[in-house]
C-alpha cells in the first residue's frame, strides 16, 4: 500500500488529519474523498476496505476525521452536520491545490448524507456513492432519542454512541432540523449511486427509496444484502469498493491509454512527463516498467534489469520443468530466484581494478521433490543449458533503426 498522511485546516482554522491513499503501479486517474459515519473516524475497517478497492482500480483517495474525531483538532460538541459538509469541502480544496480535484464523494451513513450536500458545493465532483444513509440528517435523532429532553432544556447532554461517550448540544439538533437531503438530492444533477442492505436495522432500507426517488438520473441503487450498518463483514465492504469503483469509471474523467501495437515481440513507449514510468506490450501483455524512486522514478512497476533477470529466472524454471517431465523425475515445485549486478569475475586476475567488474546474475535455485543427489546434479546442469542463459554467454547484436 501507498498511504501517506496528510493534514490541511478547515474554515474554523483546525488542523484535520487523514490518510491519503494512492495506486502502487500508476498515478490517480482520479480523486475521491471518504465521509465516514456519525462518531466514527477514517480508520474504520470498511473505509479502509473501501478505499482500497478504489486505490486497486486506480484511485487516489482521501480519509480523514471529521472535526473533533480520531486525530483531527477541535471539539465534537461544537460540531454539527454543516460542519461535516464544510470539512468536506476543505479537503476537496486541499486536494485541488495539493494534487487534483475530486471527481468522486463517497459517504457512510450520515457521512452519505454530508456527501450529497457537499457535492453540491464541489463543481469537481461528478459522481456521489452512499452507503447506508440516511434520507434527512435529522434521522440521528434516534440515536438521541434518550437525552433529547436533557439536551433541550440545559443546552447539551452526555449521550453514549457505540460505547462511547459524546457531549451533544441543541447547535447540533438545531441545524439537523434546517437540512433537507431530499431538496438537495432533487437539484444535484451529478451521477448518484445509493448502496444500502435491506437488513440495516439502523438506518433502515425506506431510507435509500427516499433518496433515489428525490434524485434525478443517472441514478443507481444496488443492495448489499446480508450486510449490517457498519459492514463489519470484510467480504462486504470489498464488495461495496469493488461496486462504486467500477461504477464511477463511467462518470469519471479517464485519460486515454493508447493501444500499443508492434510487429515486434516488445514495444515500449515513454511520454516526457511520465519520468521513467515506460508503458510496454510484451506479446500479448501489457505491463509497466519503471525505475526504483531513489533512482528518479516511481517504483510503478520492474527496472529494466529486473526485467532481464526475470527472463533468466523463468526460462531456467521453465527448462528445468521441461527437462524432468522428460525423465519423469519427482519434481514437484522449482523457484528460480535472480538478481543483477556488477562484481569480479570468479577468475577475476585483477580484482583490484574497479573497472574489471562485470555483468553478474547471481542465480539460486530451490527444488522441491523426491530426488536424489544425482538428479540434483543434473538439473543444475541443465539450468546452464535455458535459451535465456546461452543468450546471455553469446555474443549479441543490437541493430537499430528509425521506424518513419
Amino acid at each position: 500500500m501507498n498511504i501517506e498522511k496528510v493534514t490541511f485546516i478547515n474554515n474554523d482554522g483546525l488542523q484535520l488529519t487523514g490518510r491519503l491513499e494512492l495506486p502502487l503501479h500508476q498515478h490517480p486517474h482520479n480523486f475521491a474523498i471518504f465521509a465516514h459515519c456519525f462518531t466514527c473516524n477514517k480508520n474504520l475497517l470498511a473505509v479502509k476496505n473501501i478505499s482500497r478497492a478504489l486505490t486497486a482500480n486506480g484511485f487516489g483517495v482521501l480519509r480523514f476525521d471529521f472535526t473533533g474525531l480520531g486525530e483531527s483538532d477541535g471539539e465534537f460538541a461544537d460540531t454539527n452536520f454543516s460542519g461535516n459538509v464544510d470539512d468536506l469541502i476543505s479537503a476537496a480544496n486541499f486536494l485541488e491545490t495539493n494534487y487534483k480535484a475530486p471527481s468522486l464523494l463517497v459517504g457512510h451513513s450520515l457521512g452519505g448524507a454530508a456527501s450529497i450536500f457537499a457535492a453540491s458545493q464541489i463543481s469537481s465532483v461528478t459522481a456521489v456513492a452512499t452507503i447506508g444513509a440516511p434520507s434527512n440528517p435529522k434521522h440521528v435523532k434516534h440515536l438521541l432519542h434518550n437525552s433529547i429532553e436533557t439536551i433541550e432544556a440545559s443546552g447539551e447532554a452526555a449521550v453514549n454512541i457505540g460505547g462511547r461517550n459524546f457531549t451533544i448540544k441543541k447547535q447540533f439538533l438545531d441545524d439537523i432540523e434546517s437540512k433537507s437531503l431530499p431538496e438537495v438530492a432533487k437539484n444535484l444533477r451529478k451521477a448518484l449511486l445509493v448502496m444500502h442492505s435491506p437488513q440495516d436495522s439502523v438506518v433502515g432500507i425506506k431510507n435509500a427509496e427516499d433518496i433515489y426517488i428525490a434524485a434525478h438520473h443517472p441514478k443507481s441503487f444496488v443492495s448489499i444484502d446480508g450486510a449490517d450498518h457498519l459492514l463489519m463483514n470484510a467480504n462486504d465492504s470489498k464488495y461495496v469498493g469493488n461496486v462504486i469503483a467500477n461504477w464511477a469509471q463511467r462518470y469519471v474523467t479517464l485519460s486515454k491509454t493508447e493501444t500499443l501495437s508492434t510487429q515486434h515481440q516488445v514495444v515500449a513507449s515513454l511520454d516526457t512527463e511520465d519520468g521513467f514510468t515506460t508503458q510496454m506490450k510484451l506479446g500479448k501483455h501489457y505491463i509497466t516498467a519503471d525505475e526504483p524512486i531513489n533512482y528518479g522514478g516511481n517504483d510503478f512497476g520492474p527496472s529494466p534489469y529486473e526485467l532481464v533477470s526475470a527472463g533468466l529466472s523463468a526460462c531456467t524454471a521453465m527448462t528445468i520443468q521441461m527437462y524432468v517431465k522428460r525423465k519423469g523425475w519427482d519434481l514437484q515445485n522449482v523457484e528460480v530466484h535472480t538478481s543483477y549486478g556488477k562484481h569480479h569475475a570468479v577468475d577475476c586476475e585483477d580484482c583490484d581494478n574497479t573497472s574489471a567488474k562485470i555483468d553478474t546474475f547471481n542465480r539460486e535455485i530451490k527444488l522441491t521433490g523426491n530426488l536424489d543427489a544425482k538428479q540434483i546434479e543434473r538439473i543444475l546442469v541443465i539450468a546452464d543449458k535455458c535459451p535465456v542463459h546461452k543468450t546471455l554467454h553469446n555474443e549479441i547484436q543490437v541493430v537499430t533503426k528509425l521506424v518513419e
